[in-house]
Protein backbone atom coordinates (compact mmCIF):
# COMPACT_ATOMS: atom_id res chain seq x y z
CA UNK A 1 0.00 0.00 0.00
CA UNK A 2 1.12 3.35 -1.05
CA UNK A 3 -0.43 6.79 0.06
CA UNK A 4 -0.10 10.17 -2.63
CA UNK A 5 0.54 12.79 -0.35
CA UNK A 6 -1.33 15.51 -1.32
CA UNK A 7 1.50 18.11 -0.23
CA UNK A 8 4.37 15.43 0.38
CA UNK A 9 3.98 15.67 3.73
CA UNK A 10 5.91 12.89 5.73
CA UNK A 11 3.90 11.40 8.61
CA UNK A 12 3.83 13.18 12.16
CA UNK A 13 3.20 10.24 13.75
CA UNK A 14 3.07 6.75 11.91
CA UNK A 15 2.38 5.15 15.32
CA UNK A 16 -0.88 6.29 14.81
CA UNK A 17 -3.28 4.29 12.22
CA UNK A 18 -6.16 7.14 12.99
CA UNK A 19 -5.90 10.60 14.20
CA UNK A 20 -9.49 12.27 14.26
CA UNK A 21 -8.88 16.06 15.68
CA UNK A 22 -11.81 18.10 16.27
CA UNK A 23 -14.29 16.11 13.25
CA UNK A 24 -17.68 17.43 13.09
CA UNK A 25 -20.90 16.36 10.62
CA UNK A 26 -23.64 18.86 10.56
CA UNK A 27 -26.98 18.47 9.16
CA UNK A 28 -29.63 21.32 8.74
CA UNK A 29 -28.64 22.90 12.25
CA UNK A 30 -27.87 19.36 14.08
CA UNK A 31 -24.55 18.90 14.90
CA UNK A 32 -24.77 14.44 14.30
CA UNK A 33 -21.37 14.45 15.26
CA UNK A 34 -19.32 17.42 17.42
CA UNK A 35 -15.74 18.13 17.91
CA UNK A 36 -14.60 14.30 18.31
CA UNK A 37 -11.09 13.48 18.77
CA UNK A 38 -9.82 10.25 18.68
CA UNK A 39 -6.46 8.73 18.07
CA UNK A 40 -6.19 4.67 17.49
CA UNK A 41 -2.95 3.24 17.51
CA UNK A 42 -1.65 0.90 14.69
CA UNK A 43 -2.27 -2.85 15.75
CA UNK A 44 -4.97 -1.80 17.85
CA UNK A 45 -9.08 -2.88 18.43
CA UNK A 46 -10.69 0.49 19.20
CA UNK A 47 -14.47 0.13 19.47
CA UNK A 48 -17.26 2.77 19.70
CA UNK A 49 -20.11 2.43 21.64
CA UNK A 50 -22.96 4.70 22.73
CA UNK A 51 -26.45 4.74 22.78
CA UNK A 52 -28.75 5.09 19.58
CA UNK A 53 -28.33 8.83 18.12
CA UNK A 54 -25.31 8.69 19.36
CA UNK A 55 -23.45 9.63 15.75
CA UNK A 56 -21.51 6.25 15.34
CA UNK A 57 -22.63 5.43 12.20
CA UNK A 58 -22.06 8.93 10.91
CA UNK A 59 -18.18 8.85 12.21
CA UNK A 60 -17.60 5.99 10.86
CA UNK A 61 -19.23 7.50 7.68
CA UNK A 62 -16.66 10.63 8.11
CA UNK A 63 -13.63 8.19 8.58
CA UNK A 64 -14.65 6.05 5.40
CA UNK A 65 -14.82 9.05 3.36
CA UNK A 66 -18.45 8.25 2.71
CA UNK A 67 -19.83 11.94 3.76
CA UNK A 68 -17.74 15.22 3.74
CA UNK A 69 -16.18 16.82 7.09
CA UNK A 70 -18.51 19.71 8.28
CA UNK A 71 -15.06 20.50 10.06
CA UNK A 72 -11.77 19.02 11.86
CA UNK A 73 -9.35 16.56 9.89
CA UNK A 74 -8.39 13.20 9.46
CA UNK A 75 -4.87 12.06 9.41
CA UNK A 76 -4.15 8.12 8.26
CA UNK A 77 -0.57 7.06 9.49
CA UNK A 78 -0.30 10.69 9.87
CA UNK A 79 -0.84 11.04 6.31
CA UNK A 80 -4.40 14.20 6.01
CA UNK A 81 -6.77 11.95 4.19
CA UNK A 82 -9.60 14.76 5.32
CA UNK A 83 -10.03 15.47 1.54
CA UNK A 84 -9.90 12.11 -0.34
CA UNK A 85 -12.33 10.60 -1.88
CA UNK A 86 -13.79 6.71 0.04
CA UNK A 87 -12.58 5.03 -3.03
CA UNK A 88 -9.04 6.77 -2.60
CA UNK A 89 -8.82 5.69 0.95
CA UNK A 90 -9.99 2.01 0.31
CA UNK A 91 -7.33 2.07 -2.26
CA UNK A 92 -4.85 3.36 0.44
CA UNK A 93 -5.57 0.80 2.90
CA UNK A 94 -8.83 1.08 4.70
CA UNK A 95 -11.54 -1.33 4.50
CA UNK A 96 -15.13 -1.65 5.72
CA UNK A 97 -17.90 -3.87 6.41
CA UNK A 98 -21.50 -3.08 7.08
CA UNK A 99 -24.73 -3.37 9.22
CA UNK A 100 -26.83 -4.60 6.27
CA UNK A 101 -24.87 -7.89 4.49
CA UNK A 102 -23.82 -7.36 0.61
CA UNK A 103 -22.79 -11.14 -1.01
CA UNK A 104 -23.83 -12.56 -3.73
CA UNK A 105 -26.13 -15.29 -2.76
CA UNK A 106 -26.61 -17.46 -6.28
CA UNK A 107 -22.22 -17.71 -6.12
CA UNK A 108 -20.83 -20.06 -3.75
CA UNK A 109 -18.55 -18.79 -1.24
CA UNK A 110 -15.37 -19.31 -3.25
CA UNK A 111 -16.27 -17.79 -6.04
CA UNK A 112 -17.71 -14.32 -3.95
CA UNK A 113 -14.04 -14.35 -2.70
CA UNK A 114 -12.40 -14.81 -5.82
CA UNK A 115 -14.16 -11.73 -7.05
CA UNK A 116 -12.95 -9.99 -3.85
CA UNK A 117 -9.49 -10.89 -4.64
CA UNK A 118 -9.56 -9.89 -8.48
CA UNK A 119 -11.29 -6.65 -7.51
CA UNK A 120 -7.65 -5.70 -5.65
CA UNK A 121 -5.94 -6.29 -9.10
CA UNK A 122 -4.68 -4.32 -11.71
CA UNK A 123 -6.50 -6.68 -14.53
CA UNK A 124 -10.48 -6.28 -12.14
CA UNK A 125 -11.93 -4.72 -15.10
CA UNK A 126 -11.10 -7.76 -17.70
CA UNK A 127 -14.62 -9.11 -17.59
CA UNK A 128 -13.75 -12.32 -20.76
CA UNK A 129 -10.87 -13.77 -17.78
CA UNK A 130 -11.91 -17.21 -16.83
CA UNK A 131 -14.20 -17.76 -13.96
CA UNK A 132 -11.39 -20.14 -12.82
CA UNK A 133 -9.47 -19.32 -10.36
CA UNK A 134 -5.45 -20.00 -11.57
CA UNK A 135 -2.96 -21.74 -9.77
CA UNK A 136 -1.53 -18.49 -7.71
CA UNK A 137 -5.25 -17.23 -6.94
CA UNK A 138 -6.10 -20.56 -5.88
CA UNK A 139 -3.60 -20.64 -2.88
CA UNK A 140 -4.68 -17.00 -1.88
CA UNK A 141 -7.86 -18.02 -1.54
CA UNK A 142 -7.81 -21.14 0.15
CA UNK A 143 -5.27 -19.66 2.59
CA UNK A 144 -7.97 -16.32 3.26
CA UNK A 145 -10.72 -19.03 3.38
CA UNK A 146 -9.08 -21.00 5.81
CA UNK A 147 -7.70 -18.23 7.90
CA UNK A 148 -11.71 -16.99 8.31
CA UNK A 149 -12.20 -20.46 9.17
CA UNK A 150 -14.65 -20.50 6.26
CA UNK A 151 -13.30 -23.70 4.21
CA UNK A 152 -15.92 -25.93 4.76
CA UNK A 153 -18.38 -24.08 3.07
CA UNK A 154 -16.38 -23.11 0.33
CA UNK A 155 -18.25 -24.53 -2.69
CA UNK A 156 -21.63 -24.26 -1.24
CA UNK A 157 -24.38 -21.24 -2.38
CA UNK A 158 -23.79 -18.33 -0.41
CA UNK A 159 -27.88 -18.28 -0.62
CA UNK A 160 -28.40 -21.38 1.52
CA UNK A 161 -25.70 -20.60 3.87
CA UNK A 162 -26.87 -19.15 7.79
CA UNK A 163 -27.00 -15.76 8.15
CA UNK A 164 -23.94 -16.18 10.42
CA UNK A 165 -21.96 -17.49 7.99
CA UNK A 166 -22.67 -14.79 5.50
CA UNK A 167 -21.30 -12.21 8.00
CA UNK A 168 -18.49 -13.75 8.29
CA UNK A 169 -17.81 -14.22 4.47
CA UNK A 170 -18.42 -9.87 4.28
CA UNK A 171 -15.42 -9.86 6.93
CA UNK A 172 -13.57 -12.06 4.72
CA UNK A 173 -14.44 -10.18 1.65
CA UNK A 174 -13.18 -7.26 3.30
CA UNK A 175 -9.62 -9.09 4.43
CA UNK A 176 -9.57 -10.08 0.74
CA UNK A 177 -8.42 -6.16 0.24
CA UNK A 178 -6.02 -6.45 2.23
CA UNK A 179 -6.28 -3.53 4.42
CA UNK A 180 -4.23 -1.58 6.95
CA UNK A 181 -7.01 -0.03 8.60
CA UNK A 182 -10.08 -2.51 8.88
CA UNK A 183 -13.81 -0.70 10.26
CA UNK A 184 -16.46 -3.15 11.01
CA UNK A 185 -19.66 -1.10 11.24
CA UNK A 186 -21.89 -3.48 13.95
CA UNK A 187 -20.41 -7.42 12.69
CA UNK A 188 -22.62 -8.82 15.31
CA UNK A 189 -26.03 -7.05 13.95
CA UNK A 190 -28.97 -9.90 13.60
CA UNK A 191 -26.75 -13.00 15.19
CA UNK A 192 -27.70 -15.07 17.37
CA UNK A 193 -26.07 -15.98 20.78
CA UNK A 194 -24.63 -18.89 19.38
CA UNK A 195 -23.17 -17.27 15.73
CA UNK A 196 -21.86 -14.45 17.74
CA UNK A 197 -18.71 -16.74 19.17
CA UNK A 198 -17.33 -17.79 16.16
CA UNK A 199 -17.76 -14.11 14.35
CA UNK A 200 -16.19 -12.93 17.82
CA UNK A 201 -13.16 -15.59 17.31
CA UNK A 202 -12.57 -14.28 13.72
CA UNK A 203 -12.25 -10.93 14.62
CA UNK A 204 -9.94 -11.81 17.56
CA UNK A 205 -7.55 -14.07 15.02
CA UNK A 206 -7.20 -10.81 12.71
CA UNK A 207 -3.48 -10.39 11.83
CA UNK A 208 -1.87 -8.40 14.75
CA UNK A 209 -0.98 -5.60 12.12
CA UNK A 210 -3.99 -4.67 11.26
CA UNK A 211 -5.78 -2.21 13.29
CA UNK A 212 -9.45 -2.64 13.71
CA UNK A 213 -12.30 0.62 14.61
CA UNK A 214 -15.52 -1.30 15.46
CA UNK A 215 -19.21 -0.14 15.89
CA UNK A 216 -20.97 -3.08 18.10
CA UNK A 217 -24.54 -3.10 19.51
CA UNK A 218 -24.05 -5.61 21.99
CA UNK A 219 -21.75 -3.91 24.48
CA UNK A 220 -20.26 -6.83 26.32
CA UNK A 221 -19.08 -8.26 22.86
CA UNK A 222 -17.44 -4.93 22.17
CA UNK A 223 -15.57 -4.50 25.25
CA UNK A 224 -14.19 -8.27 25.28
CA UNK A 225 -12.66 -7.52 21.54
CA UNK A 226 -11.14 -4.04 21.75
CA UNK A 227 -8.16 -2.46 23.57
CA UNK A 228 -9.31 1.12 24.11
CA UNK A 229 -13.38 1.68 24.04
CA UNK A 230 -14.64 5.30 23.05
CA UNK A 231 -18.10 6.02 24.07
CA UNK A 232 -20.13 8.71 22.33
CA UNK A 233 -23.24 10.46 23.48
CA UNK A 234 -25.11 12.80 21.54
CA UNK A 235 -22.13 13.00 18.78
CA UNK A 236 -20.01 13.98 20.92
CA UNK A 237 -17.14 12.07 23.23
CA UNK A 238 -18.83 11.18 26.54
CA UNK A 239 -15.60 9.08 27.73
CA UNK A 240 -12.47 7.01 26.62
CA UNK A 241 -10.80 3.98 28.89
CA UNK A 242 -9.80 0.30 28.31
CA UNK A 243 -13.06 -2.06 28.95
CA UNK A 244 -12.63 -2.36 32.62
CA UNK A 245 -12.78 1.34 33.20
CA UNK A 246 -15.96 1.63 30.57
CA UNK A 247 -17.55 -1.19 32.65
CA UNK A 248 -16.96 0.93 35.96
CA UNK A 249 -18.21 4.31 34.50
CA UNK A 250 -21.29 5.72 36.13
CA UNK A 251 -22.20 8.00 33.15
CA UNK A 252 -21.72 5.33 30.70
CA UNK A 253 -24.32 3.09 32.88
CA UNK A 254 -26.71 5.84 33.07
CA UNK A 255 -26.62 6.41 29.23
CA UNK A 256 -26.94 2.28 28.58
CA UNK A 257 -29.08 1.90 30.85
CA UNK A 258 -31.27 5.46 32.36
CA UNK A 259 -33.33 7.24 29.87
CA UNK A 260 -31.17 7.17 26.73
CA UNK A 261 -31.63 3.34 26.46
CA UNK A 262 -29.63 0.65 24.28
CA UNK A 263 -28.50 1.24 21.53
CA UNK A 264 -30.80 -0.31 18.16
Amino acid sequence: MTFAADSGDAPARPNWALELSGVSRRFGGLWAVNTVNLNVAAGSTHAIIGPNGAGKTTLFALVSGELPLSAGSIRMFGYDISGWSATRRAGSGMGRTYQITNVFTGLTLAENVLLALRGTRPAKYAFLRSSAASPKEAVELDGLLASCGLSRYRDERVGALSYGVQRQLELALALAGRPRILLLDEPAAGLSPAERTPMADMIRNLPDDLTVLLIEHDMELALGLADRVTCLHYGEVLTEGTSDEIRADVRVQEVYLGTAGRDA
